[in-house]
């Protein structure tokens, strides 16, 4: 699988506006998203909100164009694999107009929390990333971390590694 770079993300996004017929919103996460906020870290793919059982027409127009371009797309259901704030949508970074596609970054929050459940050194570099570049603190992700354990059964979490996790965060930032 060949690694995406934030203008092949851009074609994309630009593809998939002109061909979609009307206004609709599109909310991207993982390391796609980090790439267009400015991460040094290609993706190996283009990840965002949608469910991945039943596609409607944005996410069969997404497959398309991605399949023409030879990237590769996957809708997430966010919402089954990390716990969402109330406020995870408010919280979604507006990046750009693409003819008919309105995209968001999604809740950077949700994006760093995922990326602790996983853990692996390419997360925790990006999670180092967000802090870095000031789209989300320590402390608010410590307190969305520690807000999370309490559900962590429900989403196939594990509290300790999540906690060891973020802790490899904290000395990656000193």
């Amino acid at each position: 699988m060949a690694k995406v770079e934030s203008d092949q993300i851009r074609a994309l996004l630009d593809a998939v506006g002109k061909r979609y017929p009307s206004s609709v919103q599109l909310y991207l996460l993982g390391g796609s998203a980090l790439c267009l906020l400015g991460s040094p870290r290609p993706t190996l793919d283009i990840d965002y909100v949608g469910d991945d059982l039943k596609k409607d027409d944005l996410q069969k127009v997404m497959e398309e164009v991605a399949h023409e371009m030879g990237l590769d797309v996957e809708a997430v259901p966010i919402e089954r694999f990390t716990p969402v704030a109330h406020d995870g949508y408010q919280r979604s970074l507006p990046f750009g107009t693409f003819g008919n596609l309105e995209v968001y970054i999604f809740d950077p929050y949700s994006i760093a929390l995922s990326k602790i459940d996983r853990g692996f050194d390419t997360d925790i570099d990006d999670v180092v990333f967000l802090v870095q570049s000031e789209l989300i603190t320590l402390e608010e992700l410590e307190r969305f971390t520690r807000e999370s354990l309490p559900r962590a059964r429900e989403f196939d979490f594990t509290p300790a590694e999540m906690l060891a996790h973020l802790q490899v965060v904290r000395e990656r930032l000193k």
